[in-house]
């Protein structure tokens, strides 16, 4: 086997290593899920030098289904090993009868003569995997044996299961890597967002098709209320010195915001699918070369676009699919050298019904809602840092409950967490949390002097501080009035009792022992006491 130009990634080698797994366990059509900017070409070139040699004279079908996928993939194939025959099938290309790898278009695949003529495929490679459940796609997949035990790998920046029949394709997603991973170990930059709110604009007016906004309505929607003229002038503010990419739902909303970005003083051009190649490929160039500042489209950059310096994408298709939000966003993620961060721009109506996807929809994890200002990992932060007092505290509460709970002693709890034991009608202790840490003192209430603490006013562990006043409740008070197991405590409610919770407006459950609503009743009175006081601090 050649040596390969350059060295993959640790985390591409991963990806490759669980395919090859989950292909040594039965299982043949895989999909990994890596995102934007992480190199999905480069691990796929990778995995096919790999594999050429144990495929026993049989060769690599790789399916892309746009002309530029299919070029930068024939490309990366010879970088990865330059002695590769790396074929091309699309069109009036037929370049398969003496090659190792064949690069081939969907649509020309879907040619029953086209396909019929590629024989000895044993390994396929599905480039933008998350396309593979359209009829055309499992035709072709079909005859090359995807389910007659020839390996398929597929490869998508995002994908669900549940979608569209992926989950009929695809087996299993063996490998994912989360965007916050590739933040976090330089491989992308952060990125922050930033919403362009447009009073004017009426999302709720537009229709959904498929799951979500129909595009043409949606971009009548953006023309008619002015929103072309708030992204120009919101990428003067916010990008002035930005490059980036505009995505609009229409053909017409890409050139109109490409004049409305060159009134307000920034060069723009528009591309979208069905202008002329040389024209495009003009407009990309000038684009790369600087000398156009922002490119306006018509989703036709959602995949394959590779210009790393892009610094800004303006989400003008507003829309309530993650995986086209992903798809859009992550044009803008790429490192380049003088590059810090990337910036979001999502264009929203003043109110909507609709739930759009957002910057925190480039993540799977839990990250809640991004503040404006903050960077995804700033938000991920957030949100760790949240969860982990969560879980302390939640652990906090089971030990608190789990030692009060064995105590021979009854403790109560407020309703606002303090705990207490009621020793008279006039008389009861309690423990007040030291500030900032899981000490506590001693307390106690009478009527006649309030609250106040003991001579030794020291801060103890909860055990300690437990253990204290329980000792105090013991000669405070006759051990029937303090035990949780008192006999009394099992009777049946007083008429005494229940009134006095008639006219306290204490709720009291069907079947309640005495003890039950005794509890009740010194829950809410300790409550409201505690929550008059002014409680005394150490000196």
């Amino acid at each position: 086997m050649t040596m390969t130009a350059f060295k993959p990634r640790p985390y591409q080698v991963d990806a490759i290593e669980a395919l090859r797994t989950g292909w040594a366990a039965g299982h043949n059509r895989l999909a990994v899920v890596l995102p934007t900017g992480a190199g999905k070409t480069v691990v796929f070139s990778h995995l096919a030098h790999q594999m050429l040699d144990s495929l026993n004279g049989r060769r690599v079908l790789v399916i892309a289904h746009r002309e530029e996928l299919i070029e930068q993939a024939a490309a990366k194939l010879l970088a990865v090993d330059p002695m590769l025959r790396v074929g091309i099938v699309k069109a009036e290309r037929d370049q398969h009868h003496d090659a190792d790898v064949i690069v081939a278009s969907v649509q020309t695949l879907a040619v029953p003569r086209r396909r019929e003529a590629i024989r000895d495929i044993g390994l396929v490679i599905v480039d933008e995997c998350h396309h593979a459940a359209a009829r055309t796609y499992m035709e072709v997949l079909e005859h090359f044996g995807a389910w007659r035990d020839v390996p398929v790998a597929g490869f998508t920046a995002t994908m669900h299961r549940e979608d569209g029949g992926l989950a009929e394709v695809w087996e299993d997603v063996v490998f994912r890597l989360d965007i916050l991973d590739m933040i976090g170990d330089g491989y992308l930059c952060d990125v922050r967002g930033k919403r362009i709110t447009v009073d004017t604009l009426n999302l709720d007016k537009v229709r959904t098709r498929g799951g979500d906004l129909v595009d043409g309505q949606l971009g009548r929607a953006l023309e008619d209320s002015g929103a072309l003229d708030a992204i120009a002038k919101a990428y003067v503010d916010h990008a002035a010195d930005r490059p980036g990419v505009v995505f609009t739902p229409t053909v017409a909303t890409a050139q109109a915001a490409a004049a409305a970005l060159e009134a307000a003083g920034i060069t723009a051009a528009p591309v979208w699918g069905d202008m002329g190649r040389e024209e495009r490929r003009a407009a990309l160039a000038r684009y790369a070369a600087g000398d156009v500042q922002v490119l306006t489209n018509c989703m036709v950059l959602t995949e394959g676009f590779d210009a790393p310096h892009t610094s800004c994408a303006v989400i003008a298709r507003p829309t309530k699919s993650a995986s086209l939000y992903v798809q859009m966003a992550g044009r803008a993620l790429r490192p380049a050298p003088g590059k810090s961060d990337a910036l979001l721009l999502d264009v929203m109506g003043a109110s909507t019904r609709h739930k759009l996807a957002s910057m925190v929809d480039l993540t799977a994890r839990e990250v809640g809602q991004a503040g404006e200002g903050k960077t995804l990992r700033e938000v991920a932060e957030e949100a760790a840092a949240a969860e982990k007092r969560r879980t302390l505290a939640a652990r906090v509460e089971a030990e608190e409950i789990n030692l009060f709970g064995s105590s021979a002693i009854r403790w109560l709890r407020t309703a606002d967490g303090t705990w207490f034991i009621r020793l008279t009608g006039a008389m009861f202790l309690f423990l007040q949390r030291d500030p900032g840490t899981r000490l506590y003192r001693t307390r106690r209430w009478t009527e006649a002097d309030g609250a106040h603490g003991p001579k030794d006013d020291i801060v103890r562990s909860l055990p300690e501080a437990l253990a204290w006043l329980e000792q105090q409740a013991k000669v405070l008070a006759p051990g029937a009035f303090v035990a949780r197991q008192a006999r009394w405590r099992s009777n049946q409610p007083s008429p005494k009792q229940l009134g006095l919770c008639r006219r306290l407006g204490i709720s009291v459950p069907r079947g309640s022992t005495a003890g039950d609503v005794a509890d009740l009743i010194d829950q809410d009175r300790v409550g409201r006491v505690l929550g008059q006081l002014i409680l005394p601090t150490a000196a």
